[in-house]
């Protein structure tokens, strides 16, 4: 503990700059545009006659189930915490907090809902994380080690169900499935890239340097291509070498990995008990699950804020049927609760910053001891002490009895003189002559 403390002590402070201004932009750009399809989706309910039918339906919802659903979702975004706080766990001089990593998380789902394909939350989060104290570098390798726990999330539940209900969508869909494939095909992809840069970082960066030289015969600055080559240099191996380091906690990578596994579980929930509150019992537990991750990889690799387009076609195709009448009232719902609500209850967050410096490691281990593990740990080696310290103290006072008794006994014991022979005999106790004859000078005197 010393010694996380003596490093907790000389960890420097990041004074950070603020984000940069493109992902503010982008941002409001983001909002405006979705505001402004929100507003396109109500005229469409109006010019097609059915807004009578939408009111018919959200007067029939039961607020049991949507509780759970709105549940599932405040799950959702815990679980994307607690993930996060694992991996400043493992840096017991880390001097992120936990109100800290809500802003982390809140900066994702803001800036991430409202720019096309996510691409504003990862520089936001990093840069959340160095206004909490993190060394950017430290930074940067949580927030990709992250992505990819959160990417190989994705791609397994795309495996899983794909393969427990494949041919249920191939029978329903048909083509449009294919779709699907394709969508997790490009997931892979991207999962493989990243395991290849963390894997092999120096193949990577040969195939990145011949790419760059190729660019500079076809014509682009050679200023621009030398910060790419610098990036390339410096980047790929550092990433590598993070990621391997996270990667070698093999415990809490494991556990990272399941957080983040029912993370998404209780996202794609939320469509399953939008459709029980509307009173549709009779749906397919895992159908409705492996429906919702196909609307996700859909939605996810649309090039537009929110996955504008890719939401709406994903939800009609794989989710519509299933709430029949309701699917108009399902979709806004599903969309209030999984993107609007928490975008705008993000907002108020991202400024929020612990108040303290304590790391998330040693206040984990007062709370620890806090529920007697560490009261238990002293007072075993409280007692080990007194135990050690009466052992000495009795050796200490026995020593001298010990000693008294010793004396005594050899007191108790006759006295041998040299030569002569005392034998106890029938007759009794008989001394030898020699012995007797033989005079002994008396002491003090010389001869």
């Amino acid at each position: 503990m010393s010694d996380s403390s003596h490093k907790l002590s000389q960890k420097p402070k990041v004074a950070a700059e603020p984000s940069g201004g493109d992902d503010h932009k982008g941002a409001r750009r983001g909002a405006i545009f979705i505001g402004f399809v929100l507003i396109l989706y109500i005229v469409y309910l109006v010019v097609t006659g059915q807004v009578a039918q939408f009111w018919e339906a959200m007067s029939t919802v039961q607020g049991g189930w949507l509780a759970l659903a709105c549940l599932s979702m405040l799950l959702y975004l815990i679980f994307g915490i607690a993930a996060y706080a694992i991996a400043v766990w493992l840096d017991p001089a880390s001097p992120v907090g936990i109100r800290d990593l809500i802003s982390v998380e809140a900066s994702g789902i803001f800036f991430g809902n409202l720019t096309p394909m996510m691409m504003g939350s990862t520089p936001a989060q990093i840069y959340r994380l160095t206004k909490a104290g993190q060394n950017v570098g430290e930074a940067g390798a949580i927030q990709f080690t992250r992505f990819i726990v959160y990417q190989f999330g994705l791609v397994a539940w795309g495996a899983i169900l794909l393969l427990a209900r494949m041919p249920f969508f191939a029978a329903q869909y048909g083509d449009i499935t294919l779709l699907c494939i394709f969508s997790f095909g490009g997931h892979v992809c991207i999962l493989l890239g990243i395991f290849a840069v963390a894997l092999m970082p120096r193949m990577v960066m040969r195939v990145a340097h011949w790419i760059i030289r190729t660019m500079e015969r076809v014509g682009v600055a050679r200023d621009k291509t030398a910060s790419w080559h610098e990036f390339v240099d410096n980047e790929v191996m550092a990433f590598s070498e993070k990621f391997k380091l996270a990667a070698g906690h093999l415990s809490s990578m494991a556990l990272t990995v399941v957080i983040t596994m029912l993370q998404l579980a209780f996202f794609y929930l939320v469509p399953y008990f939008l459709m029980l509150s509307f009173g549709h019992h009779d749906v397919d537990f895992f159908s409705v699950m492996a429906a919702s991750a196909f609307v996700q990889l859909l939605s996810s690799a649309v090039p537009l804020p929110g996955g504008t387009g890719g939401a709406e076609g994903g939800f009609a195709l794989f989710l519509g049927h299933f709430y029949g009448s309701a699917a108009t009232a399902g979709y806004l719902l599903w969309r209030l609760i999984t993107f609007i609500a928490p975008t705008i209850l993000a907002a108020p967050l991202l400024g929020l910053k612990s108040s303290h410096n304590a790391s998330i490691h040693d206040r984990w281990d007062r709370a620890i001891s806090k529920f007697g593990r560490g009261k238990k740990r002293s007072k075993r080696s409280a007692h080990a002490v007194a135990v050690t310290a009466s052992s000495v103290d009795t050796a200490i006072v026995e020593q001298p009895k010990l000693d008294a008794a010793t004396a005594q006994k050899k007191r108790s014991r006759p006295v041998r003189h040299r030569g002569t022979q005392v034998r106890r005999t029938a007759d009794g106790i008989s001394v030898s002559p020699s012995a007797l004859a033989k005079k002994r000078p008396s002491r003090g005197v010389k001869n």
